[in-house]
This record gives C-alpha cells, structure tokens and sequence, in this order.
C-alpha cells in the first residue's frame, strides 16, 4: 500500500501524469464499470458503462481499455498509472496468444502502441 501512495503522490505532482482508477460491479446479471480519470490532481473524465450478461472479465478489461482510451487523448501526457483490483486481467492485456478477451487485449494493444510511439520515454504502471 505505501508503494501505492508513493506513485499516487508523485502522479498527481506532475503535470504529464494521468490515474486511471477502474472498478467493476456485477449484480443480477449486469455489469456497472466506472472509471475515473484524474490529471495533476484534477478530476478529467469520470465515465459509466453498463452491459448485460457480460463476465467480470470482459467488464474488466472493457473498463481498462476505455480508460487508456481517454487517458491517452489527454494532451502531453506520458506517464498512465492504472488502479485496479484486477492485476491479473490487467496482465491479458499484454498476452499475445489466442484467448476469448483477445479483441479487447488487442484494441488496447494499439491505444497503447500510438502512445509509446509520441515519445519513447512514455510509461505506464499497474
């Protein structure tokens, strides 16, 4: 946890920093994911999405790919932080064998290669 306030406390001083923070909630078969956006400090884009049955999995990675969506059309920034209680669906996103998430693994795949791509020294952290 103090790993986590380190990083939340240096991404909100620094102006090319973007948090991206995504939850997920499932109850009688729809899926409710928020994903919040915050910029040095300052809340950018907060967004909704509702599915019906959909897996926690794909309402996941759904909710991660929209948030690396939004947060890279945020003017100069290159760093992304990403929280979540998904470390291990965040990880498919970066796995290129053939599995059923594969079409959302691979549109964040381009959001992110256009983003690295603007300048080499972008990063972004689970």
């Amino acid at each position: 946890m103090q790993n986590l306030d380190t990083i939340t406390i240096e991404a909100f001083n620094d102006l090319y920093s973007s948090i991206i923070i995504a939850n997920i909630s499932i109850w009688n078969n729809v899926a409710i994911s928020i994903s919040h956006i915050h910029s040095h400090n300052s809340p950018v884009i907060k967004t909704i999405y509702q599915a019906i049955n959909i897996t926690s999995t794909e309402a996941k990675l759904f909710v991660i790919r929209c948030g690396i969506n939004q947060a890279v059309g945020i003017p100069n920034i290159n760093w992304i932080i990403v929280i979540t209680d998904s470390l291990h669906m965040a990880k498919k996103i970066f796995d290129s064998l053939l599995h059923p998430y594969q079409i959302q693994s691979t549109s964040i795949s381009c959001e992110l290669r256009d983003f690295f791509n603007k300048d080499n020294n972008n990063c972004i952290n689970f």
